[in-house]
């Protein structure tokens, strides 16, 4: 039989398969099983560990040739070491030939350092994006970065996901019947509490005036409200709450300018101390919180509302994986 004569059919190749595998570092091994259970998958068995001297060893325990592979490390503390053993995890599959690598980071470690305040200063967030790439990332995955510009840092797709629906939702169906408010902790993140103020029917706006020292890390003090307060529980919101020095003091701001109550909702729950004896002892009724960084048992205390994103995230993969559209998520605003 000549060429000519063979079937079409037999002409043409069969597009491979594509394998979705999902990876998770030691940092929060909790929130991965989660998402990779939601995916209808396993995490692949990876080995890790440190040696004496503090290194850090990964090896994949099967093949990831021709993978679709998503690589999930929330940079919790210690951050410099999980940060470290994301960047070897992607290395590995780099050099084992996954087809495509994506990283999944539910908390983008040195993301407050995102510019410089004065000279001679690094831009920390841009170093982290470039270390990334260089080890072999192809895309990007991140929750709630700490500003819209972090996306631009990454040379590729960057799927920025936001926490605000799985945190409104929960306020609204909890305290709809209140007359609320939405409060931002200062005049920088004024657009997301406007973002909030809809998702919660039209809730005025207020902001704290805060001032802060550039040499006094995790250090600000709340000045004065600036909006109508009076009466109305307050929805404070912030991406993050890392020593909770801004936040409680806000909170304690609002009480004293005539608020019926206090909600703080954040997405981040870094909680450095004595984040949490400052806010079981604020004027806060409740710290609404999402799990992109684990939560140890000791530092959780009465009041504390953790929420799950791992919902958010295996959509957002699930997306990504079929090649759909990550925006969908949000109605297309994202």
């Amino acid at each position: 039989m000549t060429k000519e004569d063979r079937p079409k059919s037999a002409n043409i190749r069969k597009k491979p398969k594509k394998k979705l595998m999902v990876f998770s570092g030691r940092s929060h091994p909790g929130l991965a099983q989660e998402i990779a259970a939601l995916l209808g998958t396993e995490l692949v068995p990876t080995s890790a560990y440190n040696f004496a001297n503090g290194e850090i060893y990964v090896r994949y325990e099967e093949s990831v040739r021709g993978s679709d592979a998503f690589v999930i490390q929330s940079h919790a503390a210690p951050l410099n070491e999980a940060i470290m053993e994301h960047l070897l995890m992607i290395d590995a599959l780099k050099r084992a030939s996954a087809k495509r690598i994506t990283v999944v980071m539910p908390f983008y470690g040195y993301a407050r350092q995102d510019k410089k305040h004065r000279g001679r200063e690094p831009i920390s967030a841009r170093l982290i994006a470039d270390l990334f790439r260089t080890a072999g990332a192809d895309r990007l995955i991140a929750v709630d970065l700490h500003t819209d510009q972090i996306q631009g840092f990454f040379d590729g797709p960057v799927d920025h996901l936001m926490a605000q629906p799985v945190l409104s939702d929960y306020v609204s169906a909890k305290y709809g019947h209140e007359d609320l408010a939405v409060v931002s902790p200062d005049a920088g993140r004024i657009k997301v509490a406007e973002q909030w103020s809809k998702r919660l029917g039209g809730a005025p706006l207020a902001f704290i005036h805060k001032t802060r020292d550039i040499n006094q890390p995790n250090q600000a003090v709340a000045n004065r409200v600036v909006g109508e307060v009076k009466g109305r529980v307050c929805v404070l919101v912030d991406d993050m709450i890392d020593t909770g020095g801004t936040i409680t003091k806000a909170a304690d701001a609002l009480m004293a300018d005539g608020a019926k109550d206090v909600i703080i909702a954040a997405t981040h729950a870094i909680l450095s101390a004595p984040a949490t004896d400052r806010l079981r002892d604020c004027a806060a009724r409740e710290v609404i919180v999402t799990n992109t960084l684990p939560i140890a048992p000791e530092l959780e205390f009465e009041g504390l509302t953790v929420l799950s994103i791992a919902p958010l995230i295996s959509a957002a993969i699930k997306e990504v994986f079929e090649d759909g559209s990550v925006t969908s998520l949000f109605g297309g605003r994202a």
